[in-house]
C-alpha cells in the first residue's frame, strides 16, 4: 500500500490554494453568539485545518490506487459541493448515490451538508426495480453511480455522473468535480453559507428490512453530529486510529462513522467489497484499529483461515442483529476486542452499548459473554432507552407508555426518544405518527430490562414462538444452539405442530472445520444438537427439527431473512 501512496498524484483541481479558509460563511440570519448550529460537516474541515497532511483517505486495493490527505480530500468535498450546486440543486434537494465503499461514497457524504443537499445513499445490493423505487420516492434530481452499478440506472431520465474509481483526471467523476472547481471560481469555502437550522434534514436513508417496502428514513445535522460523537467516544477513536471501512457506507449512513471518523481525526480504509482474506491482510499489515460489522460478517472473520492475532488492538462494533455470546467469545480469543452495539436506520445506526463492568473479571468467559450480548444502556448523546408495554397495533399511538417491572423476565418493547432519532419517515405522516406513539420511537424489538437498566432483547414482536402457551425466544434459542461448538450459524422460526401450537425448528450452517464429521450423517447431527440444547434450554424452547443447510438466506446488509425460511417451512 505505502508504495502506491508514494506513486498516487491527485488531481490539480484537488490541491487546495494557499492560505486556503476552512470555515463556512455565516447564516445571513443573525446568530446569537452563544449558538453555533451542530453540522457534522465541521468535524472535517478542523481535521483539514489541524492535520492538513495526514492520510485522511486511503483507497489501496484498486487497479489504480488513490490517496487523500485532509487538505486534499477537503478541497474534492468543496468541489463537489460547489458542482452539485451547477448542476441546478438548491436547498433540500436530494442527490442519490450508488456505490460500494470507494472515495466518491465519501466525498458526497460530507458535501451533501456543505452544498446544503440530502444524500441518499442507495443499497447496491438492490434489484433495478427496488433502485427505481426508491429514486422515484425520495425524488432525487441527480445521481452519482460508480461504473460497475451503472445498469441499476439504466432507462433513468434523472441526470448522474459516473465514477470509474481511478482518481485519474479523464474519469468522469473528477471532470465533475474539476467543473464545481471552475464554478466555485476559488470563493471557497466562504462562498458556501452555514445552514442556520441545525434540525435540517441532512440525510434520506432506506431501511433494508426483511418484509414489505423499503422506508426512507429522514436524518438531521444534529442528530448527525451528535450520534458521530457518540460513536467515537465509545471507542476510543483518535488520531492514531485507523479504520477499515467493511461495513456499507450505504447503510444508514456507515452508522454515521464517516463523521465519527474525520471527528477522530482517523485514517479510512476503503474496500469495494467484503473480501475476508483482504481484511485480514489489513488486519495484520495496515494497522487497523477499528472497523464495524454486522455478526454474520464477523462470523466470516473469525472464521477465515487467515485469522490470528493481529499485532495491534483492533475494537469491531457489533450491530445489525443479535450477536451470540459464542461470537463475542470467539473474537476475543483472536485478539479482536468486541463492541456490542445496538441500533436501527431510525436510530442513525447504534445509540446503545453493552458496557463492560468491574464485576465481569470474576466471572467466566461464557458467562461474560451473555451479559456482553445484552444491549446494555443508551449512549451519553442519546436519551434514556425504556421497555414498556406493547399496545395493539390499532390503538395507543397517544396514549402513555407503561414500563415493565425491572425483573429480567416481563418482555415489552424498546422505545426511545430524543437526539439519536430520525427526524420522519420521508413523506410518509401515517407511518411516522405510528412510530412516534407516545411521545417515543417504538422499535419493534421485543425486550426485557434487568435491574441494572440494561436491557436485552429477546426477540422481534413477529419472531416469538407461542408453544404451549409460552413465549419461545428464538434469539434465545439462537444463543444457546450456537455454543455448539460445530455450529457456524444459526436461525430458528416457528413451525405449526399438532400438540403444542408452534415448536422451533432450527436451520443450521455447519463450522468448515466440522462439516467433514457430518457429512451423509446430518441426522446425527441434529440429535447432537439436541442433546446439546436440552442442557441448555426449557423443553417448550428445545428445536423439534433441525435442518442442516449450505446457507442461510441474507439481506444484502447481512441480516438473515427469516421470512424466508418460513416460505420452507409452509411448504413441509
Amino acid at each position: 500500500m505505502f508504495t502506491a501512496l508514494k506513486a498516487f498524484k491527485p488531481t490539480s483541481e484537488s490541491i487546495p490554494p494557499p492560505n486556503n479558509a476552512l470555515k463556512l460563511k455565516l447564516p445571513t440570519s443573525n446568530l446569537p453568539v452563544h449558538y453555533h448550529p451542530l453540522n457534522p460537516l465541521d468535524f472535517l474541515l478542523r481535521a483539514a485545518l489541524i492535520y492538513p497532511n495526514k492520510l485522511a483517505i486511503a483507497h489501496p486495493d484498486v487497479n489504480s490506487p488513490a490517496f487523500y490527505t485532509y487538505s486534499v480530500w477537503a478541497q474534492r468535498v468543496l468541489n463537489l459541493a460547489y458542482a452539485l450546486l451547477k448542476a441546478g440543486l438548491r436547498t433540500g434537494d436530494r442527490i442519490a448515490v450508488i456505490a460500494p465503499n470507494v472515495p466518491m461514497m465519501a466525498d458526497a457524504l460530507q458535501a451533501a451538508p456543505a452544498a446544503r443537499v440530502i444524500a441518499t445513499a442507495i443499497n447496491t445490493r438492490l434489484t433495478h426495480q427496488e433502485v427505481a423505487y426508491i429514486l422515484e420516492h425520495s425524488g432525487s434530481k441527480l445521481i452519482l453511480v460508480d461504473s460497475e452499478y451503472a445498469h441499476l440506472i439504466k432507462g433513468t431520465n434523472i441526470p448522474f455522473v459516473i465514477s470509474n474509481d481511478t482518481g485519474k483526471s479523464d474519469d468522469p467523476y473528477e471532470q465533475f468535480l474539476s467543473e464545481g472547481r471552475r464554478f466555485g471560481a476559488e470563493k471557497g469555502w466562504l462562498g458556501l453559507e452555514m445552514e442556520a437550522d441545525e434540525n435540517a434534514p441532512a440525510f434520506l436513508c432506506y431501511t433494508s428490512g426483511t418484509t414489505g417496502r423499503v422506508s426512507g428514513v429522514l436524518t438531521t445535522l444534529r442528530g448527525t453530529y451528535l450520534a458521530a460523537i457518540a460513536n467515537a467516544y465509545e471507542g476510543q477513536m483518535n488520531r492514531g486510529s485507523t479504520y477499515l471501512w467493511i461495513l456499507p457506507m450505504f447503510h444508514a449512513a456507515g452508522w454515521t462513522f464517516p463523521w465519527a471518523n474525520t471527528f477522530a481525526f482517523t485514517t479510512q480504509i476503503t474496500m469495494r467489497s467484503v473480501d475476508y482474506p483482504l481484511i485480514w491482510k489489513h488486519f495484520l499489515n495496515s494497522g487497523i484499529t477499528h472497523y464495524c460489522g454486522a455478526p454474520t460478517v464477523q462470523i466470516g472473520i473469525v472464521n477465515d483461515p487467515s485469522a490470528r492475532c493481529p499485532p495491534q488492538v483492533i475494537k469491531a462494533y457489533i450491530a445489525g442483529a443479535a450477536p451470540t455470546a459464542h461470537l463475542i467469545g470467539s473474537l476475543e480469543k483472536i485478539g479482536i476486542t468486541p463492541i456490542h452495539v445496538y441500533g436501527l436506520t431510525e436510530t442513525y445506526g447504534p445509540f446503545t452499548r453493552s458496557y463492560p463492568q468491574d464485576s465481569w473479571s470474576s466471572i467466566s468467559l461464557e458467562e461474560r459473554t451473555k451479559l456482553m450480548a445484552r444491549q446494555g444502556h443508551s449512549f451519553a448523546t442519546a436519551s434514556e432507552t425504556r421497555v414498556v408495554y406493547r399496545p395493539q397495533d390499532t390503538e395507543g399511538l397517544s396514549g402513555e407508555l407503561i414500563d415493565v417491572p425491572k425483573d429480567g423476565k416481563t418482555m415489552g418493547e424498546i422505545v426511545t426518544r430524543g437526539n439519536i432519532v430520525m427526524k420522519e419517515y420521508f413523506n410518509d405522516q401515517e407511518a411516522t405518527k405510528k412510530a412516534f406513539r407516545g411521545g417515543y420511537f417504538g422499535s419493534g424489538d421485543l425486550a426485557v430490562m434487568y435491574p441494572d437498566g440494561s436491557v436485552a432483547i429477546m426477540d422481534r414482536s413477529k419472531d416469538i414462538i407461542i408453544s404451549g402457551g409460552k413465549n419461545a425466544s428464538s434469539l434465545a434459542i439462537e444463543q444457546e444452539l450456537a455454543s455448539h461448538p460445530h455450529v457456524l450459524e444459526v436461525s430458528v422460526i416457528a413451525r405449526e405442530h399438532e400438540k403444542w401450537g408452534e415448536r422451533p425448528m432450527a436451520f443450521v450452517t455447519l463450522h468448515p472445520q466440522h462439516a467433514s464429521k457430518w457429512k451423509g450423517r446430518h441426522e446425527d447431527f441434529a440429535k447432537d444438537l439436541k442433546v446439546h440444547a436440552r442442557k441448555r434450554l426449557p423443553g417448550f424452547a428445545c428445536p423439534e427439527w433441525v435442518e442442516v443447510v449450505t446457507e442461510l438466506p441474507k439481506t444484502s446488509t447481512g441480516k438473515i431473512l427469516k421470512t424466508e425460511l418460513r416460505k420452507v417451512v409452509a411448504k413441509l
